[in-house]
């Protein structure tokens, strides 16, 4: 998610969890045959909210297995990540189970610290099929091997509250036909209600970065190693950011803080694009008091874009690998606890059986009646597989800083993606 589920929670911590959280009645026992498995206790590496998908699956994998308990640790979600790439630096203090976001997934994908899980004892690849196609690929590294298990999926949505834009006369249309349109949206809807359409004009650029790529194409990097940040549709994205920030319509908050939190339950925000897992974290926790006035609708363009994704993998110095690769296989194979999730907290299945199955087809309250799933299945149905590489993240992260070099400072935009291409260049020795 967020990311990710892809989404961390803004006050997350620390937690350590057991089986804490009751399954809903919903999800049923898995009929076939469940292998034996040597009692262990596994440890269990994860993040907001993902962990909340581990939470609420628990119950049921202790009917399947009481032998087999499952320690859960969850840091925020970059906390996670750097300390697992720590872990695997020392060989030492590693999980058996350890979920990886889709930003940092080539990294660890690239990883020789990570189990292989196309080779036995796995055998992950009989698999591949029942997933969508780009989902395996971002866990696949340069040499073949495959370092995760994917989970769910974000396909690129935006979110809309209905009500602010009927105020202020504004149709979906006026969002949707382009990017130019939609930024002339906010400046009507600015006028009209004194409501920013945009938490933060970084957002819109993050969107534009990964839309419409080709398949195989990188988002930062070529199928050469060469650095693409330079390109015109990195020029494209800090353009419009550029736009939406000089016409006013952002709230200038970063995503996942509190503040960015507050815009949307104080209807001061009126639109997010994100992931469609966004729809969970709306619901839940960021608006809830706005159900029924949200909508979703594709991004301005006809644009598609992959917008987060949860992976899950196995350190090859991890103590119960046998344990852990079960429990991976219960939580990404098995469609009743890929559905399960979907509904808790709005991850999107990466398994293509659960896009079969009538969930998707029912309408959700919270979006006036709509049915949101069906739009998420089809925009995930035309995602181009997209190339991954071990210094995305940090590749992400020169990209946003020169960013707001040029939101804050006037940067001049050519100047600061050229000085992001240097560091990159420099940071991953290409």
């Amino acid at each position: 998610m967020k990311s990710s589920i892809l989404g961390a929670a803004p006050l997350a911590a620390l937690t350590l969890a057991a089986s804490v959280a009751a399954a809903p009645a919903a999800v049923p026992a898995v009929a076939s045959p469940v292998p034996a498995l040597a009692p262990a206790t596994i440890t269990v590496a994860s993040f907001p909210d993902l962990d909340r998908a581990v939470k609420t699956a628990l119950p049921l994998w202790e009917k399947l297995y009481p032998q087999v308990k499952v320690k859960l640790v969850s840091l925020q979600i970059d906390d996670h990540h750097n300390s697992m790439t720590t872990a695997l630096a020392a060989g030492a203090r590693l999980p058996d189970v350890m979920a990886i976001d889709f930003r940092y997934v080539g990294s660890f994908a690239e990883s020789k610290g990570m189990e292989d899980l196309l080779q036995p004892p796995y055998g992950a690849g009989q698999y591949r099929a029942q997933f969508v196609p780009f989902t395996f690929v971002q866990a696949t590294s340069s040499r073949g091997t495959l370092g995760a298990m994917p989970a769910d999926l974000g396909p690129g949505t935006l979110f809309y509250r209905k009500d602010l834009m009927d105020k202020a006369g504004i149709k979906e249309a006026d969002l949707t036909q382009s990017w130019e349109s939609y930024i002339a949206a906010g400046k009507k809807l600015k006028a009209a209600t004194g409501t920013y359409l945009l938490a933060g004009a970084s957002d819109l650029a993050d969107i534009v970065i990964r839309a419409n790529l080709k398949d195989g194409e990188g988002i930062y990097f070529g199928d050469k190693g060469q650095v693409l940040v330079d390109s015109p549709r990195f020029v494209k994205a800090f353009e419009l950011a550029k736009a939406a920030r000089i016409a006013g319509i952002d709230a200038r908050t970063v995503a996942w803080t509190g503040e960015w939190a507050e815009g949307f339950k104080r209807d001061k925000v009126a639109s997010q694009m994100m992931g469609s897992w966004l729809s969970g974290h709306l619901a839940k926790w960021l608006a809830p008091d706005s159900k029924g006035q949200w909508r979703a609708a594709n991004l301005p363009a006809g644009a598609l874009a992959s917008y987060g994704g949860s992976f899950y993998g196995i350190p090859k110095k991890a103590a119960n690998k046998t344990q852990a690769w079960e429990f991976i296989k219960f939580m990404t194979v098995n469609k009743d606890i890929q559905l399960h999730s979907l509904k808790e907290i709005g991850a999107f299945p990466a398994l293509k059986a659960a896009y079969a199955d009538p969930m998707m087809d029912e309408p959700q309250a919270y979006f006036g009646g709509q049915k949101t799933r069906l739009l998420a299945r089809d925009t995930a149905a035309k995602i181009p597989v997209i190339r991954v590489d071990k210094f995305d993240a940090v590749a992400r992260d020169i990209v946003n800083m020169e960013l707001e070099s040029v939101l804050a400072q006037n940067k001049d935009i050519k100047t600061a993606l050229a000085d992001a291409k240097a560091l990159i260049t420099h940071r991953a020795r290409r």
